[in-house]
């Protein structure tokens, strides 16, 4: 579990970069954004949801 909460942080603020950063397909858009901070709230569920 700790390892996919990593992933999905790492992914999440990897996104965020690229797409501030203009180097993902397409321009600078709203649906990368919400798609890293997705990805970062799937983290953050997974490491509130560890038993």
């Amino acid at each position: 579990m700790p390892v996919l909460m990593f992933v999905l942080f790492g992914l999440g603020m990897l996104v965020l970069i690229l797409n501030y950063l203009s180097l993902l397909p397409g321009a600078v858009s709203n649906w990368y954004l919400l798609a890293g901070l997705g990805l970062i709230l799937g983290g953050i569920v997974t490491a509130t949801q560890y038993r």
